[in-house]
């Protein structure tokens, strides 16, 4: 496979910059007039707009998207013993987030179009201990989600997207994070972000609700705990930023895929990222493929003052983290 080289202009020579203005200022000098800062109105409606924007029942509003990936595996009874199928090229906090309920992350390779994880190598993978299903849909780019939950439901495993990098992106029509448990993130490298938070969305009520009690310490009721749980709640300050931020999102969607089809077009040299006919990309990263000499490339392109960046240098299982894992992947 080529090496992966992502080239991205967002108003300047910078790789990225979060778009925020002066919406955004007042929704935050609105919430510290207000007084309540903690979990509030604001992080419900955000809840429920998303919700809309993904086109399911339920979203649950956390602190990063690191959280939301623990929570949803969390809520779905994910625990010590068990397997979950994803895959070795992504950030680490997809595997981190297995490891942290006592799960063990079992890898299975990315095709070489689309770098997302390959269906039909999933199968060949599954053990009695396999109990999550999931698909990254990498740098805004969704995955063949027809084909995994056909073999998420044949098997009868759960199947946790991690839509951290594609917001609004779709697979036939749909919002990826409608085909099984969606989790996104904010941070402020993404196509909309809060400085830092996570949603998880579901149209299953019982996933939703054990999601909310972990957020916040395993409570149904103030100092009523049920279960162990996690202080992962999502400020009324990120809530009024990704509200206003979630309104712009269609918009910036539109400015990178024009952006997207123009550096497709123009570019020479390289091959460009695709996108499946039965897809909308979201070009969370424009990554271009180099057969030789793209440390060289890097170095012209920031001689003449444009940054770049390489998403992934090393993928997981060759991590010296993850070193006790490097005859999982194959």
């Amino acid at each position: 496979m080529g090496r992966p080289l992502a080239v991205q202009h967002l108003g300047s020579v910078r790789l990225v910059r979060p778009l925020l203005g002066r919406a955004e200022l007042r929704a935050v000098a609105d919430v510290l007039r207000s007084g309540h800062l903690a979990q509030g109105p604001r992080v419900a409606a955000f809840e429920a707009e998303f919700a809309a924007m993904c086109g399911v029942r339920q979203a649950v509003a956390v602190n990063s998207g690191t959280a939301a990936l623990m929570l949803a595996l969390l809520a779905h009874g994910v625990g010590a013993g068990d397997e979950v199928i994803t895959s070795p090229f992504t950030f680490v906090a997809t595997a981190n987030a297995v490891l942290m309920t006592g799960a063990r992350p079992v890898f299975v390779d990315v095709r070489e179009d689309d770098f997302n994880i390959d269906p039909e190598l999933i199968p060949q993978r599954i053990t009695p201990r396999t109990k999550v299903l999931l698909p990254v849909h990498l740098y805004g780019q969704p995955c063949d989600m027809d084909r995994i939950t056909e073999i998420g439901a044949r098997h009868g495993l759960a199947v946790i997207e991690d839509a951290c990098q594609a917001h609004g992106a779709e697979w036939r029509g749909r919002r990826v994070g409608s085909f099984g448990t969606g989790c996104f993130s904010f941070y402020p490298t993404k196509n909309m972000t809060t400085g830092e938070g996570g949603m998880i969305t579901t149209d299953d009520p019982q996933v939703a609700a054990r999601a909310r009690r972990l957020r916040n310490h395993g409570s149904v009721a103030p100092y009523h705990h049920i279960e162990l749980g996690h202080n992962f709640r999502m400020t009324e300050v990120t809530a009024a930023i990704g509200l206003v931020q979630l309104q712009r999102l269609s918009a910036f969607t539109a400015k990178r895929r024009l952006h997207a089809a123009y550096y497709t077009k123009r570019l020479r040299g390289v091959i460009p990222p695709c996108e499946a006919e039965q897809a909308l990309h979201v070009y969370y990263q424009y990554t271009v493929r180099v057969s030789e000499g793209r440390d060289a490339l890097q170095d012209r392109l920031a001689e003449e003052g444009i940054e770049t960046a390489v998403y992934y240098r090393t993928p997981l299982h060759r991590q010296t983290g993850y070193s006790f894992m490097a005859a999982t992947c194959r």
